[in-house]
């Protein structure tokens, strides 16, 4: 079962909680049927991405044996057959298919079907051939976030701010530009095609501008008079220093001895998180109790 548990990567269903934002930043998080449909709708991109987790690991079969860290993965390291791994994506998919027909029977909105189906398949076309087309590959991980952000704005029929949106592009672009820099200073070209038509200059500058940009967006959103007159006061302004220490202890991390992955980046800094849950704690006071 462990291994099981390792090949749905299930610490990286984390991404998924993105699914929670548009309720908790329309002020809607304790709204019982609003949580609940996110809840159900969290659970649909948990199984989606798993799928997509084995089919990747299933293309690079071959590559991640070569990998110091990868080769590790059930698949690559043999734990788990090729068969098992099918059967599993098999059994996720009708479970997936099913829960994505009952939230639709909830909604009556087709884009509860549509948009895991997208990026189910916009992730296989990644495996197949898009992860050796420079920037499409980041696009293709930085729509990952988008349409999590969408489909949580969906389940509850609640428009998301523009500018929250920009800020999860850019900061989107921000995470994929920093893996593929990890990846070139720890492994060279070896673990990825692509990463022999990027360079580390070019990712540093352009990490930094999506550092920049989704940090612009925040503030953007947080002085937006709409967001102003949604929350009742003007006090978010003060949780902009926040975000900004966040991004940097997380580039911090970059440029030390991390691999790059976000959830790995995350979980491995005490700091980070601590300021994580500080910045978790002031904008729920903000929003919900002042």
């Amino acid at each position: 079962m462990k291994e099981y548990i390792k090949l749905i990567r299930v610490k990286h269903w984390l991404k998924n909680v993105l699914i929670f934002l548009p309720a908790f930043f329309s002020i809607n998080i304790f709204n019982y049927k609003y949580l609940t449909n996110c809840f159900l709708a969290f659970i649909i991109f948990c199984f989606s991405s798993s799928i997509v987790y084995i089919i990747n690991d299933i293309v690079d079969l071959k590559k991640d044996k070569m990998h110091e860290i990868k080769k590790n993965r059930p698949l690559a390291s043999g734990k788990i057959s090729i068969k098992m791994a099918c059967f599993t994506i098999v059994i996720l998919l009708i479970i997936d298919i099913i829960m994505m027909y009952k939230m639709y029977q909830i909604t009556n909105n087709i884009f509860i079907i549509l948009i895991p189906l997208i990026y189910i398949f916009l992730n296989i076309l990644y495996a197949k051939k898009l992860k050796n087309i420079p920037i499409i590959d980041v696009v293709i991980l930085t729509s990952g976030f988008v349409l999590r952000a969408m489909y949580g704005g969906y389940v509850i029929k609640e428009p998301v701010s523009k500018y929250l949106y920009l800020m999860i592009i850019f900061g989107a672009f921000y995470l994929g530009f920093g893996k593929r820099r990890n990846e070139i200073v720890k492994n060279g070209s070896k673990s990825r095609e692509v990463l022999k038509l990027y360079n580390k200059s070019f990712l540093d500058k352009n990490m930094y501008v999506a550092f920049s940009l989704a940090i612009v967006s925040y503030t953007l959103w947080c002085v937006d008079p709409n967001t102003v007159i949604r929350v009742g006061n003007d006090y978010l302004f003060w949780t902009i220093p926040l975000i900004m220490v966040i991004l940097q202890l997380y580039s911090l991390n970059i440029e030390r001895d991390s691999h790059g992955d976000p959830i790995d980046v995350i979980l491995s800094d005490k700091i980070l998180l601590s300021v994580l849950l500080l910045y978790g704690v002031v904008i729920i006071l903000l929003l919900y109790v002042l």
